[in-house]
């Protein structure tokens, strides 16, 4: 399930050198992120009714193009994978041009609410995601450690 996002860049969020800084493309993506998650019937409320809170543990970005004030962008999310107790959303932002100006792979971990420790994902979070390819045993797809020692 793909969901699309439409914002336009404020003068607000525009630093010294004219352009967006490069931490507001991180809280844009956590905007289509959120997005997401509301789309697919998973508000926040929901997360806590199963348990669970989601924490972010990896993200990789590349900065494309700048954005400058007034810019349209719309941030695009996708599922890309699942582990046991992670998975992984794919992201893009693109300007009122077709630009890609960013794209992202953010990797998520399911915490469990009362022990504050990794836990495998609930089905109706799972049930969105692919399961990963990675090799039987390989951890790479999914952190190995979160918070502090291996994932329960």
């Amino acid at each position: 399930m793909e969901v699309s996002l439409d914002i336009v860049v404020r003068s607000t969020e525009i630093d010294v050198n004219g352009h967006v800084n490069n931490a507001k493309y991180l809280e844009y993506l956590e905007w289509g992120r959120e997005e997401w998650y509301e789309r697919a019937g998973l508000p926040y409320d929901r997360f806590l009714a199963m348990g669970i809170q989601t924490v972010t543990v990896n993200i990789n970005i590349n900065y494309r193009r700048e954005c400058r004030q007034g810019d349209r962008l719309t941030i695009r999310t996708r599922p890309l994978k699942r582990g046991r107790s992670s998975f992984t959303l794919e992201q893009d932002m693109i300007n009122q041009r077709g630009e890609i100006v960013a794209d992202a792979t953010v990797t998520s971990v399911a915490m469990d609410t009362k022990t504050r420790r990794a836990r495998p994902l609930p089905e109706e979070l799972a049930r969105y995601f692919p399961a990963s390819t990675d090799s039987p045993g390989d951890t790479s797809g999914s952190p190995a450690d979160f918070p502090a020692g291996k994932e329960e």
